[in-house]
């Protein structure tokens, strides 16, 4: 099970830092990713992390957020700098223990509202 937290208000330009803990190992998750999906629009990949910490991220975000994970804490993070309000969306963390393919855990939403 995967549980999100650390969304909220912020101004533009601020940051916030999301995170994604998980109830057992992440260790062997090869794959986990945050997401988000904006009203009215389809989910997006907005960042993943491999167990040996390489990194995709979307361009749309491309130095101003950054993933981590911590597999001793079972945490993934998603720092985010310098948010825009087209960042304003609900954002998911997913994992998967295969390298390819989709995401087979998702964790409930937590919202980010960047006002102007």
């Amino acid at each position: 099970q995967l549980q999100a937290s650390g969304g909220g208000l912020v101004q533009a330009g601020g940051s916030l830092r999301l995170s994604c803990t998980s109830s057992g190992s992440i260790f062997s998750l090869n794959r986990m990713g945050w997401y988000r999906q904006a009203p009215g629009k389809q989910r997006e990949l907005v960042a993943s992390i491999t167990t040996g910490g390489s990194t995709n991220y979307a361009d749309s975000v491309k130095g101003r957020l950054i993933i981590s994970r911590d597999n001793a804490e079972n945490t993934v993070y998603l720092q985010m700098n310098s948010l825009k309000p087209e960042d304003t969306a609900v954002y998911y963390c997913a994992a998967s223990p295969r390298r390819f393919g989709g995401m087979d855990y998702w964790g409930k939403g937590t919202l980010v509202t960047v006002s102007s």
